[in-house]
């Protein structure tokens, strides 16, 4: 409920703003930190940036049409991992860009790289923080992962992923290790 009011804006924002034709562009939200954001140091609180980001993957999700597509196949999104870098504060009533993008996928992920961006002050432009995310789509009617290329072909987007930027492709290799070490 913490996002409610946030979520809800975007909801009804995203009926003004134009679709998303491509897979490949990237959504920009202007937020604001607000006192709730808040932690000790008075600054936003590390796991409200992951809070937050969910605002920009939801805006991704109306504004390419996966939501209806959600909605007929009775499918959730469901997130795989996430890795986060801090790198400056934001601080009270600070406004910031939230950009999210996906970068590619494979044939059950799809990656995405999530941007908070300073738009105020002295830092105006530089990276507060950045994030990759790998998610998919869960069907309840099948009880399976949605594999990507059926999900992109219900968009009408065929075309093959781009290959995956390096940093992906050793986060996912540091995954696997973490994955098969945890068994």
């Amino acid at each position: 409920m913490n996002l409610f009011f946030r979520m809800l804006f975007v909801f009804i924002a995203s009926f003004f703003k134009p679709r998303i034709s491509s897979m490949l562009d990237e959504t920009t939200l202007r937020l604001r930190v607000l006192p709730n954001d808040l932690d000790i140091n008075m600054h936003m609180n590390n796991g409200r940036y992951f809070t937050i980001m969910d605002l920009g993957r939801f805006d991704l999700v109306l504004r390419t049409g996966l939501m209806r597509m959600m909605m007929r196949e009775k499918s959730v999104p469901i997130l795989g991992s996430a890795k986060i870098r801090f790198r400056l504060p934001l601080m009270p009533f600070e406004p910031f860009n939230l950009v999210t993008r996906v970068v590619g996928w494979d044939d059950k992920w799809a990656y995405i790289e999530q941007k908070f961006i300073k738009v105020s002050g002295d830092k105006a432009g530089a990276v507060a923080a950045v994030a990759i995310l790998k998610g998919s789509f869960y069907s309840k009617k099948t009880k399976t992962t949605v594999p990507t290329h059926d999900l992109l072909h219900l968009l009408g987007h065929d075309e093959p992923s781009p290959p995956l930027p390096e940093y992906i492709v050793k986060w996912q290799d540091a995954e696997d290790s973490l994955r098969n070490g945890a068994k």
